[in-house]
């Protein structure tokens, strides 16, 4: 009883942090593909490389992952397992939550069901929203989680980015950007809190993106497993029911038939 108030107040707590930091900023868009089982092997295992160490996953288990992204047991075990755990273990990590209360300003978040608190919008677009802020204690912020005590474990890969002035295009109050109506070129304007490319980093833009997107379909995956089961099994509740009710209409036919 003691966990599941304690899950309330975390997730609640976590809403309320999201309504504050996350209010006013344009998320971009994508979209979540459980089909595409090589972006969710990619995805486990850059969560593993980068993330299981601060945050767990304390709702999921690693075998029903190796089971549902189609890992056989002996790889998973030599590739993605930690160290003194068991393959039937919840995926949680060693992290001591007063410390890391201590060491980032909050204790790191369990990310099971991090997806559907935030959306998969939110938490794309927050993985690529780092930039530099030597202001801050890790010294880096992020847009879309203002003054965030997460540091950027991705830099590396995508490079310090950093705020500045700059000519932007002019978006519209949809966050599309707008046109010159005669020569159809993108306006733009100068804008400042602009985040922008200081050093490269190991990956072009492009393949940051699917970083991003690979470890966000992970995290849609984790947050509800038996999503693609549940569809299988609608479709197959669906055709029954049109099954059956072509047999309950003839049968409905025949016994009216039989009384005339």
């Amino acid at each position: 009883m003691k966990k599941i108030f304690a899950t309330v107040a975390l997730v609640f707590a976590s809403a309320m942090t999201f309504a504050a930091g996350g209010a006013g900023v344009h998320l971009e868009h994508m979209a979540p593909d459980l089909h595409d089982k090589a972006s969710l092997q990619r995805g486990l295992q850059l969560y593993t490389n980068y993330c299981a160490g601060c945050h767990e996953m304390g709702y999921a288990r690693y075998e029903r992952a190796a089971n549902d992204l189609g890992i056989p047991a002996d790889l998973f075990e030599e590739n993605l397992l930690p160290s003194g755990k068991k393959i039937g273990d919840l995926m949680s990590n060693a992290m001591d939550a007063g410390d890391g209360k201590n060491w980032f300003g909050a204790t790191p978040p369990d990310l099971t069901l991090e997806a559907r608190l935030r959306g998969h919008d939110w938490v794309y677009t927050y993985l690529k929203s780092f930039y530099e802020d030597e202001t801050r204690p890790w010294g880096v912020n992020n847009t879309v989680f203002p003054s965030v005590g997460m540091p950027n474990v991705l830099e590396h890969l995508q490079g310090v980015r950093h705020m500045t002035c700059a000519q932007a295009p002019a978006l519209d109050e949809h966050g599309k950007p707008k046109f010159d109506t005669l020569t159809g070129d993108v306006l733009t304007e100068e804008q400042c809190n602009v985040v922008v490319q200081k050093t490269e980093g190991q990956l072009s833009e492009e393949e940051f993106d699917q970083v991003a997107y690979d470890i966000t379909n992970f995290l849609v995956y984790v947050a509800e497993p038996s999503r693609l089961q549940a569809e299988s099994l609608g479709i197959k509740v669906l055709l029954f029911i049109v099954l059956f009710g072509i047999f309950a209409y003839l049968l409905n036919k025949e016994y009216w038939r039989e009384l005339h």
